[in-house]
């Protein structure tokens, strides 16, 4: 936000300088960014007057001039035009340093004569883009600093500029009339009431507004005005100067009125060509797949939901965002229609990122414009219209009500004390909150319209101490409330995040932070590259979007690594994956990446690649930790970017994934340039249930006195037939007995035939009331031979 001192002294009745009410914004909890003040580049240009004229000897376009300055008669060489005897001039002596030209002016020899300085142009002094001559002034002493004549003159070439930075929760000070009030409020002057004088319409105006009941929410009130007989044109010379001073380009009149109310007092406008406009404005909730021509030169095409305003052939203006250029005025405009509405806050988010579209209105909108500041607004801009523009205003039309946003909460003048270890009179907290605008009742304080954030009693006592300032806050030791062990704070994906990234240090991988962005290539390996992630403005071309998966930047790091003679790798990344570009279309993951060999060649063969079942034994012992289920279906047929054929979900029913582990598919690690083999995991803490108890206690430890039992089994199944579909029918004979299956040993080929292969599985019987007997044992055994012949089609093998 950036305003200019003498804008700033409209709303503040202040003798305060400039680096006072730098330090006292900041202090406020205005951060300055800047300042910017033209008289410091400006200081050492003095005032000098012609005194002779000749043409060079050696060159037809230069004169050598006498210049009489502050230290006498100076020889100065001039190619200017209308370098000539008896005007009044800007110098520039020997060691000045030139802004426009970005030099220091020296004594030198132009074509064989010394010149002692220069006469300057506004461009060279960066006052302006004139260079055609060198400055002529009407009037001026010898030797007067040529910023002392400014300031008489022309005050707003040295006007100063002050930038600040503005916290998503102080919108009010998006205008200048806010900031004012804050520096009343602290003492640095007194604000100068501004009413918005009451235009009395002198006939019906033409042109309806209505708002559809479904976007009364959007937007609440809108109020329209007709002004015919307007003469549109270039703006008053200190309007352009004060939009100029504060990075704007002043556009026409009409246009730039809009930008002056939005800057002075937050209230965004709207200026419709009327003579453009076909029957009545509609302000309606958009249907999806119209197209807008927007003043930007863009054409955007809406999405359903987005509050549009409308004429007769279609949409002409994006509410709270920006204009169409159908409907925009120009140089032949002289009947304008005024717009002056509140629109919802989020709604103009959505519809701003969804279109990406960077506005001041839809800036100031989404951060919360005040609800009720839009009779005034209309008001004030129709005055200066009719004033400077001409014409004649039509009566108001108003559609719509203004929300009500009245609220209040009690004044506890105790509390500054309590919150933030600041003694204040109760007396100077109630002044404090009258000057911000609050209306005290008793110990009640109503909350202005145009402070949203004010939202209970503790930003009460925030406005007070903030205003008594921020830099008197001292830390105060506070005694604890009771006695005992405080209440976790940490949420339970919080804690997962924590039990993550320790157990994975334990299994032995390295952390690793990679950037969020990633190149397309690599996002579309991972199902990703879509212009829904990608960024408008990368740092590099290489981080063009936002990562659909945190493999990419695992296996960056471990070609980079590889690259430089590193071969055996075991990294792991906690963070978020995005599947899309707005807030909450991202995933926290947690991945790991197993690159070469286990371990250093060893004599005794210990070495080995890494496999899958590297991955999966490590996946499966961070989602314990984590606390997910023990028992867990492995499945297939997870994302291209999987070995398709070994690889494994691991699931909680066939919808419930909580990771993927295997080997990843060739084609990606050529793409990345890794060398193989390459095993990997991507877990979801996000998914894994929570605790049916949210006790800190552990389960009772259960011991059992009696012997356990274990047999073997050797099934003849089809080829194609899932380890895991024969373990579970196994399981499933008898659950109360049956503690554990597991697989330890596979065979294919042999005396089996083709297509054929068998599985061997161990069956561990834990008997709970007595010791099992034979014909018991041959029970279970029947059942479990029954249930995988039944699941899987297969036989003993014999």
């Amino acid at each position: 936000m950036k305003f200019t001192l003498s804008w700033l002294k409209d709303h503040l009745d202040t003798s305060a300088s400039v680096s006072e009410i730098a330090e006292t914004l900041t202090d406020l909890g205005l951060e300055v960014e800047g300042i910017e003040n033209p008289a410091d580049r400006l200081s050492a240009f003095t005032i000098g007057k012609v005194l002779k004229a000749e043409k060079h000897p050696d060159a037809d376009k230069l004169r050598v001039c006498t210049v009489l300055t502050d230290t006498g008669e100076s020889q100065i060489i001039c190619g200017a035009p209308n370098a000539r005897e008896g005007i009044t001039v800007v110098v520039a002596k020997p060691g000045t340093y030139v802004p426009g030209i970005d030099t220091t002016i020296q004594v030198g020899k132009i074509r064989g004569i010394e010149s002692h300085g220069m006469m300057c142009s506004e461009r060279e002094m960066e006052l302006s883009d004139e260079h055609d001559g060198i400055i002529e002034l009407p009037s001026g002493e010898v030797g007067e600093r040529f910023t002392d004549w400014l300031a008489r003159n022309q005050p707003a070439k040295v006007d100063p500029v002050i930038e600040i930075a503005i916290t998503p929760n102080r919108p009010d000070a998006l205008g200048i009339e806010g900031i004012a009030r804050d520096l009343a409020a602290r003492g640095l002057g007194r604000v100068k009431p501004v009413t918005a004088p009451v235009v009395p319409g002198s006939f019906a105006s033409p042109l309806d507004v209505t708002i559809d009941e479904d976007t009364r929410d959007a937007c609440p009130v809108f109020y329209g005005r007709l002004i015919r007989g307007v003469k549109n044109g270039p703006s008053p010379r200190w309007l352009q100067d004060r939009l100029k001073a504060i990075g704007l380009r002043p556009i026409s009149f009409l246009v730039d009125v809009t930008n002056y109310f939005t800057f002075d007092r937050n209230r965004p406008l709207h200026v419709f060509d009327a003579a453009k406009v076909t029957g009545a404005l509609r302000v309606h909730r958009a249907t999806g797949g119209e197209v807008l021509e927007a003043l930007d030169e863009r054409s955007y095409t809406l999405q359903p939901g987005m509050v549009v305003i409308s004429d007769d052939r279609g949409v002409q203006s994006l509410g709270g965002v920006m204009g169409g250029e159908t409907t925009g005025v120009d140089e032949n405009t002289v009947n304008v229609f005024l717009e002056a509405a509140w629109f919802d806050p989020i709604r103009t988010a959505f519809t701003g990122r969804a279109l990406k579209i960077n506005s001041d209105a839809r800036y100031r909108f989404e951060r919360g414009v005040d609800p009720l500041s839009a009779a005034g607004g209309i008001e004030a801009a129709t005055a200066m219209i009719l004033e400077i523009a001409g014409g004649e205003a039509s009566e108001v039309v108003k559609a719509g009500q203004e929300p009500d946003v009245a609220r209040a909460y009690r004044l506890d003048t105790d509390r500054v004390v309590s919150l933030v270890g600041m003694e204040i009179p109760a007396e100077e907290q109630r002044a404090t909150l009258t000057a911000l605008g609050f209306t005290l009742e008793g110990d009640m304080a109503h909350v202005p319209s145009w402070r949203p954030d004010v939202m209970g009693e503790a930003d009460l006592v925030e406005e007070v101490a903030r205003v008594a300032s921020l830099t008197k806050l001292r830390g105060q030791p506070m005694p604890r409330a009771q006695a005992g062990v405080p209440k976790p704070i940490l949420q339970p994906l919080q804690k997962r995040e924590q039990i993550a990234r320790r157990t994975t240090a334990e299994l032995g991988y390295n952390e690793c932070v990679t950037y969020s962005f990633v190149d397309r290539e690599a996002a579309e390996l991972f199902g990703g590259g879509s212009d829904a992630t990608m960024l408008a403005n990368p740092i590099s071309a290489d981080l063009s979007h936002m990562r659909p998966s945190l493999l990419p930047g695992l296996l960056r790091a471990a070609a980079r690594n590889q690259a430089r003679g590193f071969a055996d790798l075991a990294l792991f990344e906690v963070g978020a994956a995005f599947h899309g570009g707005e807030p909450g279309e991202q995933t926290l993951q947690i991945s790991g990446l197993l690159v070469g060999r286990t371990g250093p060649k060893d004599v005794h063969g210990a070495a080995r690649a890494v496999d899958l079942f590297d991955a999966k034994a490590d996946a499966e012992a961070l989602l314990a930790a984590m606390g997910a289920p023990a028992r867990m279906q492995i499945l297939r047929g997870a994302e291209s970017w999987w070995h398709p054929g070994r690889h494994g979900k691991l699931c909680l029913g066939p919808k419930k994934v909580l990771g993927v582990f295997g080997e990843l598919h060739p084609k990606v690690l050529k793409a990345l340039d890794v060398k193989g083999p390459a095993v990997a995991f991507t877990l979801y803490p996000e998914d894994i249930p929570l605790p049916r108890s949210s006790g800190g206690a552990r389960a009772p430890l259960v011991l059992n006195g009696l012997q356990p039992v274990e047999r073997d089994f050797a099934f003849v199944v089809d080829a194609q037939v899932a380890a895991l579909d024969l373990v579970n029918a196994a399981a499933g004979a008898d659950k109360a007995l049956i503690e554990d299956v597991r697989v330890f040993d596979e065979f294919v080929g042999g005396s089996l035939g083709e297509g054929k292969k068998s599985l061997a599985i161990s069956v561990r019987l834990q008997p709970a009331g007595a010791t099992l007997t034979e014909k018991d044992i041959e029970a279970v055994a029947a059942k479990i031979v029954e249930k995988v012949a039944k699941a899987t089609g297969g036989t003993l093998r014999g």
